[in-house]
């Protein structure tokens, strides 16, 4: 196999980023299997793009060939390196609005549980809500039985200043209680307006605590809210979709209670669309239920395709992604683009 494709098949099998920059792989230690001739010793930006596809009814579709794909980077068609179907395990942020109306919590908060049945063991699942703040409730997790627990007693909705967190209903160890890697977004604070809602600045927060997670895995946000925000964030669209990006995060949006008023302008779709997530619709606990494993079935099933980026337009830092395919009457859901990241 040439050099060059034998480093592109181990930058994805190593890799799920969105983007591997330009910079050089510093070489490591070889493992017990490890064949020290194959380490990455050169210089390579390789540009990884999941995409769902799905037919007219809504439907994923499985099979789907590499040379019915079309790529296109700033509009400059791309020619695919790498192309693979295989499943990959997920690092997930379970992001909870915190501040809906009493009957849409209580149908969120009694279905929670409902959640964990979509995650396998090599899969790993942090939970957090949001109102005014980011507030992270149990940290990375791999034990499902853990991670069902903490779902069993989440308790939405009510907060009192001083009595502590109301996201449990028992006393329950904090894992990752302290600030998020930004610190420019604060969490566990009271909250002194109730209406206050910061949806750019949650998934910001929630960005920021999967981009360091390891590259092999897809990175999702699923993200239960009614879509509605608050004046005076602290980031703005823009500023949360740029960190979406440059993390490599989905995000996976189901949209409750008034979400379903505003189909096409709603702040959830917008954001589903541009990482190449999926947005999807419950108006009653039954279809919660039934929501949850779709959402992580259709992360974890997506086409994988990757191509090293033509053109010497290098110095700009974000890249318009576009995907066609051959077959008609079919939707794909992917990016709309990435940030180049220098990474040292």
């Amino acid at each position: 196999m040439p050099g060059t494709q034998k480093l592109l098949v181990m930058a994805l099998s190593a890799s799920m980023a969105l983007l591997w920059p330009q910079a050089a792989q510093q070489p490591q230690k070889a493992g017990p299997e490890e064949d020290p001739r194959v380490r990455i010793r050169t210089r390579v930006e390789l540009v990884v793009v999941p995409v769902t596809v799905k037919d007219s009814q809504g439907n994923l579709v499985h099979d789907v060939r590499q040379n019915e794909f079309r790529v296109f980077e700033d509009n400059v068609e791309q020619e695919l390196q790498l192309f693979s179907t295989d499943t990959f395990p997920l690092s997930v942020v379970v992001l909870i609005d915190n501040s809906l109306p009493q009957r849409v919590s209580q149908e969120v908060e009694q279905s929670a549980r409902a959640i964990a049945a979509g995650f396998g063991e090599f899969d790993e699942v942090s939970l957090a809500l949001f109102e005014a703040y980011y507030e992270p409730v149990l940290d990375f997790t791999a034990d499902n039985n853990k991670f069902y627990d903490t779902l069993k007693r989440l308790k939405l909705g009510g907060y009192f200043p001083g009595q502590g967190s109301p996201a449990m209903t028992a006393p329950a160890p904090r894992v990752n209680a302290g600030p998020p890697l930004d610190p420019r977004v604060p969490t566990q604070i009271p909250r002194t307006n109730r209406r206050a809602k910061n949806l750019y600045d949650a998934l910001y927060a929630a960005a920021d605590q999967l981009r360091t997670r390891a590259r092999e895995r897809r990175k999702i946000i699923l993200l239960i809210s009614d879509g509605v925000g608050a004046r005076g964030e602290t980031f703005d669209y823009e500023a949360a979709l740029k960190q979406l990006l440059s993390s490599d995060v989905s995000v996976y949006a189901i949209g409750v209670g008034d979400a379903r008023l505003n189909l096409f302008g709603n702040v959830l779709a917008k954001f589903a669309r541009a990482t190449g997530g999926d947005i999807l619709y419950a108006g009653s606990r039954p279809e919660l239920e039934s929501l949850y494993p779709l959402v992580t079935e259709q992360a974890r099933t997506q086409y994988t395709l990757a191509y090293v980026p033509k053109g010497d337009n290098r110095a700009v830092s974000y890249h318009s992604i576009e995907v066609r395919v051959r077959r008609p009457n079919l939707t794909l859901l992917t990016r709309e683009g990435y940030y180049v990241i220098n990474v040292p």
